[in-house]
C-alpha cells in the first residue's frame, strides 16, 4: 500500500474531488479515482467522503494506492483475427462465442487469455486484474470490432475518447419485425432491470442515459436488417432499445423471442465499423470487421 497526501490550492476549491486527483494523479484514471473513495481509500481531512464532494482550500486528501495485483490469468495460444496492430495498441475481429474478459464461471478461454498470449503480457492495467486492456467490451455472441490497448497512456486517450463519445462504432443486426420509417433514434436511460438482476432495462430512475440511431438497410417482411451508431455506450444497449421498440434481436433469448425460430447462438449483432483518433499520432483511423458466416447465411436464407 502507497500513501500519497495533497493540499489543496485555493485555485481548486469548489472542483470536484475526483476531478482534482485526475490532474493531480495523471498516471490514474478518473473511473479508478472514483472506485478508491467508494472503497474509502481516500479521505479527506481524516473523513471518508464521496466523489462528488467539493475541496475546499487547505483541505488535506490522503490516498491509499493499493498494491498492484498480479493478474492470476493464464495466457492462451488462441488464433486471434488481428484486423490492426501496433506497439500501442490493437483492434481484433472478435468472434461468436467467446468472452472478452475472465469472470465466474469463464475463467480461461477468453479474449483476454488470447492478447496476453499475443502481447506477453504486455496490456494496460487501467481496468483492473481481469481486464488487461480491455478499454470497451461486447457481449459473448456478439462478433466484431474491439479495442484492446498495451499501455496505460494510451488506455486513459481512448478512455476519454470513449467518455466524450468520439469513438465511431457502428453495428450490423437483424430484427424481428418491420419498420414504419427508414431510420430513427431510440432514446431511453439504461440501468438494471427492477426485478431480474440478470438483465438490463429501460430505468428512468437509476438508468444512465443512452441513444441508438438505426438505419434500415434491407426488409424481409418478418425481419429487418439495420444499422445503429451508438452515442452511448451502456450494456446490452442496442438489445435493449431494439426491444424496447417492438423489434428485438434475432436469436436474442433473454430480450426476445425465446423460441429462436432461426436457430441462432445468441443475438444477431455485430460490431462492423471502429473509428477512432490514435493517441499517439493523432490521425483518425476506421476499420470494418466483415460480417460472419453465420450472419452472411441468415441473410442469404431471409432473401430467399
Amino acid at each position: 500500500m502507497e500513501r500519497f497526501e495533497f493540499l489543496i490550492e485555493d485555485k481548486e476549491a469548489g472542483l470536484r474531488i475526483d476531478r482534482v486527483l485526475a490532474d493531480r494523479m495523471k498516471e490514474q484514471s478518473r473511473s479508478y479515482l472514483q472506485k478508491l473513495l467508494k472503497d474509502q481509500q481516500i479521505s479527506v481531512n481524516e473523513k471518508q467522503v464521496k466523489a462528488n464532494y467539493k475541496v475546499q482550500s487547505g483541505d488535506c486528501i490522503c490516498v491509499m494506492l493499493p498494491d498492484m495485483e498480479v493478474p492470476d490469468i493464464v495466457p492462451q495460444e488462441i488464433p486471434l483475427d488481428i484486423l490492426y496492430e501496433d506497439d500501442y495498441l490493437l483492434v481484433v475481429n472478435k468472434p461468436k462465442g467467446m468472452v472478452v474478459h475472465p469472470s465466474a464461471g469463464h475463467m480461461d478461454g477468453t479474449l483476454v487469455n488470447a492478447v496476453l498470449a499475443h502481447c506477453r503480457g504486455n496490456l494496460s492495467g487501467i481496468n483492473g486484474v481481469l481486464r488487461p486492456g480491455i478499454v470497451h467490451r461486447i457481449d459473448r455472441d456478439t462478433t466484431g470490432a474491439l479495442l484492446i490497448c498495451k499501455d496505460d497512456s494510451t488506455h486513459r486517450d481512448l478512455a476519454e475518447q470513449l467518455k466524450v463519445h468520439s469513438i465511431r462504432r457502428r453495428y450490423r443486426a437483424v430484427v424481428y419485425g418491420n419498420f414504419k420509417d427508414d431510420e430513427g433514434t431510440v432514446e431511453g436511460p439504461i440501468g438494471r432491470h427492477p426485478t431480474d438482476r440478470k438483465k438490463m432495462a429501460i430505468n428512468p430512475k437509476n438508468g444512465k442515459d443512452a441513444v441508438t440511431h438505426y438505419q434500415v438497410l434491407e426488409r424481409f417482411g418478418n425481419a429487418t436488417y439495420i444499422e445503429c451508431r451508438l452515442e452511448t455506450g451502456r450494456t446490452h444497449q442496442i438489445r435493449v432499445h431494439m426491444s424496447s421498440i417492438g423489434h428485438p434481436l434475432l436469436g436474442d433469448e433473454i430480450y426476445g423471442d425465446r423460441r429462436n425460430a432461426y436457430h441462432l447462438q445468441g443475438q444477431a449483432l455485430h460490431a462492423m465499423v471502429l473509428g477512432f483518433v490514435h493517441p499517439h499520432t493523432g490521425e483518425y483511423m476506421e476499420f470494418e470487421a466483415p460480417l460472419p458466416e453465420y450472419f452472411v447465411k441468415l441473410l442469404d436464407k431471409l432473401r430467399k
